[in-house]
């Protein structure tokens, strides 16, 4: 197998870091970014559908976003640059449910973040500039957004804020300057 796989980050089942094996000599690397065969036998069996790409700079801070009806799961990497990308469980009945983990993804340590369906995601650009991609298993739906505010008390969880930032220079879509409280997204979830 190709990969190293570090389960259930931070306790939480599912949620999975993935190190591909690189061969690198002094001409550069080469690595399998997925190989089915190899995530299958690691135990995870996905039927990716369509493949995104995002670049960012700086103290953008994406999220943390999930789908209501047509939930994904995401296989995420960073080919340039450095995020923090984060996962908190939205899955019904789940041990974990409200518990986040995070891990950094550099275009340097080439981990993958595997995050089943039902998560909410989100990442912060802590270099420079990042481009960030990611596969999914479900296609886009433009009106099944939802989303949690990033900084929510009750999630509670640990942003690395880029060096020479406060959290009043960090750059959030219109969108996500709105997203649901995490008490509010259990109201509506109840009703």
């Amino acid at each position: 197998m190709a990969i190293t796989v570090t389960k259930n980050l931070n306790g939480i089942e599912g949620l999975n870091v993935i190190e591909p094996k690189v061969f690198g000599d002094d001409r550069g690397y080469f690595m399998e970014t997925y190989n089915e065969n190899d995530m299958r036998e690691a135990g995870m069996d996905y039927k990716f559908v369509q493949d995104n790409q995002s670049a960012s700079k700086k103290g953008v801070l994406r999220g943390l976003h999930f789908q209501i009806n047509y939930p994904q799961d995401k296989l995420v990497r960073v080919v340039s640059g450095s995020v923090y990308d984060v996962a908190v469980d939205l899955r019904p009945g789940s041990k974990t449910y409200g518990k986040w983990a995070g891990v950094e993804l550099t275009a340097e340590n080439k981990k993958q973040f595997m995050i089943p369906k039902n998560f909410a995601h989100g990442f912060i650009v802590l270099s420079d500039h990042a481009e960030f991609c990611y596969k999914v298993t479900d296609f886009y739906h433009p009106n099944d957004e939802g989303g949690l505010m990033w900084n929510d008390p009750d999630l509670g969880v640990e942003w690395p804020i880029p060096e020479g930032m406060t959290e009043d220079d960090l750059i959030l879509s219109d969108k996500d300057k709105v997203n649901w409280s995490y008490k509010e997204f259990l109201e509506k979830k109840n009703n």
